[in-house]
């Protein structure tokens, strides 16, 4: 591997035009795509193999033309104090809202709340429901601001107007500003663990251009593959991230090579050699635990984790060979690792550095340092116990929102499960007598306790499948409501003639949720084990990869804990911007774990192969250990800060899904980069000694050797690798 690398490093340094020419070229492709592209229009959300989305499935093939995708609206009309909706004065208002709305475009219809008993029994509150044939991301603006507006003679009157549903979803803001600050502080980090601000820019201007690749690829396919903006978000998020640490790596070392006195060439092919096995396989950790979403079976998720792989992948491209290429433009602007020092001293100094300290340190006290950091992470690890989960609705908005107020109008007039209500779907089409069976189902839920309402069944024109609306006594998340489900799935439907189905938002969180508690242990098992053997491999050692998939643990346990925190509980929500409080949303835990072990494993591969590299070269596991710190931790910290700046100018997304992926990406680097990577695993190593880089010898003879330490360059001269070189010199 590494000597692959080495070359194909060198040849990027003596090709550089080419190199350049193609990076470019690819650019210029995926751009022309993304512009030329359709609209991408809506985005599908299923979940394949629940019985929500069985049910929803047989509303589309049983009642065709339903709309069942288009957009809904619901507009809530409060009376003001002393009066009621039933007034002749407000109901008039009310009508002539309905009117307004109806002569909208993109309307299918508008329900006038005094003909479908949509009005409470004190006769404050009432609602209309206005139906669309777009689904809501399709909406034409006109439209949207059309419902938003409608209601501002009612309020003139004296009426409390808000509007509310899904018709109101508007495109995520992806971060903006907080993004740009981001990449601001990424740019200052780089200037000071580079020193110039030439070699700065190098791992900031790749890591762009492979972002703007990536998402650019994703926008091109976005309508073909049914892809949401939500994609192209995480695909830049951590594209950028996990490019400009790579790109960082390898300028680092290169420098690192000049420091050794190599010509420029040489430093190429042996940074690339070196620093580039550790980004290959780096880059590939955080593939695998990517690409392995696709086990959970949500469409939405796979295609998330598979568009932020090939982000990935482009970034490893990217890395190994435009970065040797620009070091090739950059020549001697790209100064030696430490030369400044040097030149201000005129020696090479020997002082221990920042690194150096620390490990030693670490050496000495390793059982203390590890107890600090396990008792540590284990403490911020605690709220994940009161772990709730769930899907996000109007009811997780900010109060400041009409939709929340609507919201809570409805909750208030209506009772709280008025704004989760059940669909019960009856597959009759067997049944002897289908009219019976929606009548037995009908009583059979009229009997159960926290039920509200239960409309009377409504069949479709073939008269074999009814739809039955059940409202709740709960609120759509609490546990008295799924437990409504489960009786009504377990209970009412085994007594029908016919097959019954539940479904709606409650329905849909539950299943969800289920779906992923259920995949969670197969992901882990299939992304940790790929890992583990992967690790295996880079390290030649059995406990080096054990101690790294226990240390992701300990990371994601204390980043979801922080979550919880912060999003559920409130903790320094005012600080981030989480102006509302609620359950922690169902793709977090299992995305999280996904995503934060590819990132923990990144800083475990770098840290440690130049550990492993010392090793290797004779030096004894506790040198080992002071050596790798010495060359990496200033890297690997620098790193670590990048990657927290860049995914922390997401917080500021309006997004509340954006905004919480990037507090709990952020905060798991914290914990792995400096408590995990840089305590927890030297105090292991020094206490594990020799035993750290034990493999039995039948498995050392069974794994391919791919020296990702770069032994193998050490015999090899600059003759030997380079012949187009040689033949030049013979010349001469």
């Amino acid at each position: 591997m590494a000597t692959f690398l080495y070359k194909l490093g060198r040849l990027a340094f003596r090709r550089r035009h080419f190199v350049a020419l193609m990076w470019v070229a690819l650019l210029t492709l995926a751009g022309v795509g993304a512009i030329s592209a359709p609209a991408a229009g809506s985005t599908s959300f299923s979940i394949p193999g629940t019985e929500a989305q069985k049910a929803f499935d047989l509303l589309e093939q049983r009642f065709p033309g339903a709309s069942a995708d288009g957009a809904t609206g619901r507009m809530v009309f409060k009376a003001p104090e002393g009066e009621k909706m039933t007034d002749a004065a407000n109901k008039a208002t009310v009508a002539k809202t309905v009117k307004e709305l109806g002569d909208g475009s993109e309307v299918v219809s508008v329900t006038d709340p005094f003909t479908t008993n949509a009005v409470s029994k004190d006769g404050t509150v009432a609602y209309l429901s206005v139906k669309y044939d777009a689904p809501a991301v399709g909406l034409k603006d006109a439209t949207r601001d059309a419902l938003e507006t409608a209601g501002d003679d009612a309020r003139a009157t004296g009426l409390t107007v808000d509007v509310g549903g899904d018709a109101l979803q508007a495109q995520p803001d992806a971060g903006g500003v907080g993004e740009a600050i981001g990449l601001a502080i990424a740019a200052v980090v780089l200037v000071i663990t580079l020193g110039s601000m030439i070699a700065a820019g190098l791992p900031l201007l790749t890591a762009i251009i492979g972002v703007a690749i990536g998402v650019s690829t994703i926008t091109a396919l976005a309508k073909a593959l049914d892809l949401g903006s939500t994609t192209s978000t995480l695909a830049a998020m951590i594209g950028l991230a996990v490019g400009i640490d790579y790109a960082l790596f390898i300028v680092s070392r290169y420098r690192a090579e000049l420091a050794e006195g190599r010509d420029r060439e040489e430093a190429v092919g042996r940074a690339t050699g070196t620093a580039g096995s550790a980004v290959v396989f780096a880059g590939l950790t955080v593939v695998i635990a990517l690409a392995g979403l696709s086990v959970v079976n949500v469409p939405m998720l796979t295609k998330m984790g598979l568009a932020a792989a090939g982000t990935v992948v482009i970034a490893v491209l990217i890395a190994l060979t435009m970065i040797p290429a620009l070091l090739g433009y950059a020549g001697r602007k790209v100064r030696p690792a430490g030369e400044k020092r040097k030149k201000a001293t005129g020696t090479a100094l020997a002082k221990p550095n920042l690194g150096t300290r620390w490990a030693s340190f670490v050496i000495r006290r390793p059982v203390a340092v590890l107890l600090l950091g396990v008792v540590g992470l284990g403490a911020v690890a605690l709220p994940v116990s009161q772990l709730e989960l769930g899907l996000p609705d109007d009811g997780s908005q900010p109060t400041s929102t009409t939709q929340r107020r609507a919201y809570d109008l409805l909750s208030e007039g209506f009772g709280p499960g008025f704004n989760g209500p059940l669909m019960i779907v009856v597959d009759a089409k067997n049944s002897d007598d289908p009219k019976a069976a929606a009548t037995t189902v009908t009583d059979g839920i009229k009997g159960l306790k926290d039920v509200v309402t239960v409309t009377p069944a409504t069949f479709n024109k073939a008269g074999d499948t009814a739809t039955i609306t059940v409202v709740p006594d709960s609120k759509p998340s609490s546990a008295q409501t799924e437990d409504l489900v489960h009786t009504i799935r377990d209970d009412v439907a085994t007594k029908a003639d016919a097959d019954v189905l539940v479904t709606g938002t409650t329905a849909m969180n539950i299943d969800f949720s289920q779906k992923l508690s259920d995949a969670l242990i197969p992901y882990l098992a299939l992304v940790v084990g790929l890992a583990f053997l992967l690790l295996i491999v880079v390290f030649r050692s059995i406990l080096v990869p054990l101690k790294a998939a226990l240390g992701f643990l300990l990371s994601v346990l204390a980043a979801l804990g922080a979550v919880v925190a912060v999003f559920q509980w409130g903790w320094l929500g005012g600080l981030l911007g989480v102006e509302e409080t609620g359950p922690i949303m169902s793709m977090m835990p299992i995305f999280m774990v996904g995503v934060v072990f590819g990132l923990a494993m990144d800083y475990e591969v770098f840290l440690v192969t130049r550990m492993r590299e010392a090793y290797v070269h004779g030096e004894s596991p506790s040198q080992a250990i002071v050596t790798g710190f010495k060359h990496s931790a200033r890297v690997v910290v620098a790193a670590a800060v990048i990657m927290m700046a860049v995914f922390g100018g997401f917080i500021s997304s309006g997004e509340s899904m954006i905004k919480m992926i990037g507090f709990g990406l952020a905060i798991a680097v914290f914990f792995d980069a400096f408590v995990v990577r840089m305590a927890i695993v030297p105090a292991v190593l020094a206490l594990l000694g020799h035993r750290a880089w034990w493999l039995p010898k039948w498995l050392d003879r069974a794994l391919p050797n791919v020296d990702v330490e770069g032994e193998g360059l050490r015999t090899q001269t600059e003759k030997d690798t380079d012949p187009d070189e040689d033949r030049e010199l013979v010349r001469v």
